[in-house]
This record gives structure tokens, C-alpha cells and sequence, in this order.
């Protein structure tokens, strides 16, 4: 178990059982709950840095590997939102959590924008990770080329056997998003991917877990448009969006389009947009930049820990 968290179970889902971190106190002895969801590649690992910087409260932050990563990677199909709405619900149920704060990173955040659509008496706020919003206006790209253009590296990867793990953290450390300051979190985060590859002539080979088809599923279905619109527009929450001023290779090339960002503001002028200077979509979330501190404070002001989330 990492020493971010403190804990670590299983929950009974549709086709086996779903793994969950859990940070702070148990649910039924916490103050709050938080249920964060990770990445279209990621695992729970993604929010170590923020379960450090939650270390002081009475919060309960429950981190579910999702569907078809982690140590969930075994659990089979169908994948897409519903399914993943079905998991989040029974890891609700099994904690006996009514109502949580719901944050998501990346894909997660369509995740939790979803359940909190399908479920409005159990979300009682939202907090979105550069994620969330419609990735490009419908029918301007062929899904496919959006697809391979921003998940071609991370599905190459998982097709890949590495000799050991130290050639799978070395080849991070050239990608652009993570070349600046690199710490503990980081490193565990790229680690926990890594399974050994059963390879006889190499014993320290190590591939990733992650399902390549739970990735192409989910990661065609974020790119229907007018559904994402239909899924936000149906959330009645409060709704914090973090933007990362840089992309995912530490570029100008930001996740979702401008005018698609500009487009909820002025649908939803109720929510909390702040833009993350400094960080990627990446170190937004995770690692020694400033990028967590501020995911932190939102999940605070999503609480009522604080009046809000501070200057912008």
C-alpha cells in the first residue's frame, strides 16, 4: 500500500471485484468523503499528492482504480460511462456514503460528471480536472484521428514489454509533460502500471495492465459531443473546472478547445473556473509542482472547509 493511503479493498462490481484506495478515516467515521477518479491510463495513484495535502482533515478520500486499470485491470467489459457509473455507485453503496463530493481528473471527470447527472442526491458537488467538457465542437474531426492524436502514445505503451522497470520510468522521463521536477509520487504513480510480463529469457520484464480496450472504448466515447453536453447540462451540483495552462505534451495544446471552455462558462456562470498556470495535464494532479495545492484547495472550498478557492 502506498503511505499516501492508508488503506486498500475490494468491492463487488458487475464481473469481479473493483480495488479502492482510501485515504483519512473510514467513511463512517469521516467528516466528509471525496470520491476521485483518475485518468483514461491512469490508477488511484493519480491522486497521492492530493491525499498527502488532505492528510489534515477528517476527509475520506476513496480512490477507486477504475475499470480496466490497476488492480481492476481484470475485471472484463462492457466499459464506457455507464459501466463505470455502475462501479462508482456500488463503491458508494459499500462505504454506506449517501451524499460525497465527487472530483475527476481527465476521463474521470466525465465519470463523475455522469454519475452526478444520473445520480444528483448523491454528488453534492463537483470538481473537474481538465476534463469533463466536450473535447472537440461535433462532426469538425473524425474520432478516430482525435483518438490516435492524443492517447497514440499511451495505447502504443501498452502493447509494449520493457526488460525492466527502470527502462519503463526512463522513457517518462524524456516524455515533455514530465521533464521537469520529478518526485516519490511520480515515480510510484508510473510504477504501480507495471505487471510482470512472463517473459522466460528476460525475468525482470515488466508490460502495463492496463486494458487497451477498456482505453479505446472509453476514450471513443468521451469524444461524443452532444452527449457530454447532454451529461453536463443535466448536472444540477455546484461545478469547479481546473484548466492546466499547458497540454499533454507540455504545450499550447490544451485538452478541449477554447471555445467549448467558453461555451460552458457562459451555460454554467454559477461555476468555478480557474486556469493552473505552471503545470500540464499531467503535474495538475500529481508531482511537486503547484498543480495539487490547487486541486486541493477546490476540493476544500467543494467542502465547505473554506469560502473559496482563493485568487485566480
Amino acid at each position: 500500500m502506498d503511505h499516501a493511503f492508508d488503506d486498500a479493498y475490494e468491492v463487488p462490481v458487475d464481473g469481479g471485484w473493483l480495488t479502492v484506495a482510501r485515504a483519512g478515516p473510514p467513511a463512517e467515521q469521516a467528516g466528509e468523503v471525496v470520491l476521485a477518479l483518475h485518468g483514461i491510463t491512469a490508477s488511484h495513484l493519480a491522486w497521492a499528492s492530493v491525499a498527502r495535502q488532505l492528510a489534515d482533515t477528517s476527509v475520506c478520500l476513496l480512490a477507486p482504480d477504475l475499470r480496466g486499470r490497476g488492480r481492476s485491470a481484470h475485471l472484463p467489459g462492457p466499459y464506457g460511462l455507464a459501466a463505470h457509473v455502475a462501479d462508482m455507485r456500488a463503491v458508494l453503496d459499500d462505504a454506506g456514503v449517501e451524499l460525497a463530493v465527487v472530483a475527476g481528473h481527465s476521463m474521470g471527470a466525465y465519470v463523475a460528471a455522469a454519475l452526478a447527472a444520473e445520480q444528483p442526491g448523491r454528488v453534492s458537488a463537483l470538481v473537474l480536472v481538465d476534463g469533463g467538457l466536450p473535447l472537440a465542437p461535433s462532426g469538425e474531426h473524425d474520432p478516430e484521428d482525435i483518438l490516435s492524436a492524443g492517447l497514440g502514445a499511451s495505447l502504443a505503451r501498452l502493447g509494449i514489454t520493457f526488460a525492466k522497470k527502470d527502462d519503463y520510468l526512463q522513457m517518462w522521463r524524456f516524455h515533455p509533460a514530465f521533464a521537469g521536477p520529478w518526485d516519490a509520487d511520480l515515480e510510484a504513480y508510473l510504477a504501480y502500471d507495471l505487471v510482470d510480463a512472463h517473459d522466460d529469457e528476460r525475468p525482470e520484464a515488466v508490460r502495463c495492465t492496463t486494458s487497451a480496450a477498456a482505453v479505446r472504448t472509453d476514450g471513443t466515447e468521451l469524444l461524443l459531443a452532444e452527449r457530454t453536453r447532454e451529461i453536463l447540462s443535466a448536472v444540477q451540483a455546484p461545478v469547479s473546472l481546473l484548466l492546466a495552462a499547458h497540454g499533454l505534451l507540455d504545450d499550447d495544446n490544451h485538452l478541449m478547445d477554447q471555445a467549448l471552455i467558453d461555451e460552458f462558462v457562459a451555460a454554467r456562470p454559477d461555476a468555478e473556473v480557474e486556469t493552473v498556470f505552471d503545470v500540464n495535464h499531467y503535474t495538475i494532479l500529481l508531482g511537486p509542482g503547484p498543480g495539487p495545492a490547487r486541486v486541493t484547495n477546490a476540493i476544500r472550498a467543494a467542502l465547505g472547509l473554506i469560502s473559496e478557492q482563493g485568487p485566480r
